[in-house]
């Protein structure tokens, strides 16, 4: 079979097309033949050697990629959840099938320090994948264990939200855009932001309710205040970090939630918890989530048939080209790679 290698010096110019050997599946694991996988923002952190709670060493060789689609081939002795030929996602922390999160749970990604699903052929542990809906394509299915999971656990496991409520979606990368979708398939009202116009307008077209282009309009918060009679958003999914934290923090009603998923605008201005006390907002750190939230999801998708959204589709052997795509912010919704 062949594989993705990436190793020292890192980048996207060490991505390798490598040939191994098939792998077989030992006691309570399965064989899957992937079929598409799809990038999140840390698989670029990764293949730069940015990524983990261990930092990549010069010995390291990592095959990228924790989100993926694929048939099982075989299965090893004393599996029995699955069957060949059974259509199986990935999930994102292949040990953390219930619960709250611990650190043995969160040591389990895919892609560092666990080989990844960018390989044609790969094993992995029968509670490590999980069955899908079958109206989903191949591509659609590789979109949901990282990004759609994160979405759902920010809006549905963690915040405490009615129907009416005002949900802010930053971006509309993988996680906003399934953000927009589920907060509609749940009767929110929708704030969604984005530098480019033509993104705001797809955006509208799949339900978003508020627009703002926070690149003409860099005070976001402002509108979020309108939006809302001056309340402010119940709900912020704050992808950007430091570099967005402070319109958050801002546009936040009394009370309100901010999900802290990602760091894409940078480090930013230093953050005072001050602001925190005077209006006690809840800022809470999020890590995608377990396979109970998974299949809890799954189940919402296949009752609102929602078809997440896939922008470019490369080979998956020109995962440079992909990285690329994703480095220049040219995608909506989510980039996917085609076995």
């Amino acid at each position: 079979m062949r594989a993705l290698n990436v190793t020292a010096p890192w980048g996207l110019d060490a991505i390798q097309v490598v040939e191994a050997p098939d792998p077989t599946p030992g006691p309570g694991q399965v064989l899957v033949r992937m079929k598409a996988v799809s990038l999140n923002y840390r698989d670029l952190l990764m293949v730069n050697g940015m990524y983990g709670r261990g930092a990549a060493t010069t010995a390291d060789v990592i095959t990228p990629f924790s989100d993926g689609c694929g048939v099982i081939e075989a299965v090893g002795a004393g599996v029995t959840k699955f069957k060949a030929g059974d259509r199986v996602a990935t999930l994102f922390f292949q040990n953390w099938n219930s619960g709250p999160p611990n650190l043995e749970k969160l040591m389990s990604a895919l892609g560092f320090p666990i080989p990844g699903a960018g390989a044609e052929l790969q094993v992995f542990g029968q509670d490590g994948v999980s069955k899908v809906p079958e109206f989903l394509t191949d591509q659609q299915v590789a979109t949901l264990p990282c990004a759609g999971l994160t979405a759902w656990r920010g809006l549905f496991e963690d915040a405490r939200l009615e129907p009416g409520d005002t949900v802010v979606l930053q971006g509309t990368g993988g996680v906003s855009i399934f953000g927009l979708q589920f907060a509609k398939a749940a009767g929110y009202r929708t704030v969604i932001t984005s530098s480019s116009d033509e993104k705001l307008a797809r955006a509208q077209a799949i339900g978003a309710d508020h627009l703002v282009n926070y690149k003409t309009t860099p005070a976001w918060s402002g509108p979020v205040r309108q939006a809302t009679g001056g309340r402010g958003a119940d709900f912020i999914m704050e992808v950007g970090g430091g570099g967005t934290i402070q319109e958050s923090m801002k546009a936040i009603r009394i009370g309100g939630h901010i999900a802290i998923i990602g760091v894409v605008a940078g480090a930013g201005d230093p953050f005072n918890p001050a602001a925190l006390i005077g209006n006690s907002a809840k800022l809470q750190g999020l890590s995608v989530g377990s396979r109970d939230m998974f299949e809890a999801m799954c189940r919402a998708i296949d009752l609102h048939k929602i078809g997440p959204v896939v922008d470019k589709v490369f080979p998956w052997t020109d995962a440079k080209a992909a990285f690329s795509a994703m480095a220049g912010g040219e995608h909506f919704g989510k980039i996917v790679l085609q076995f």
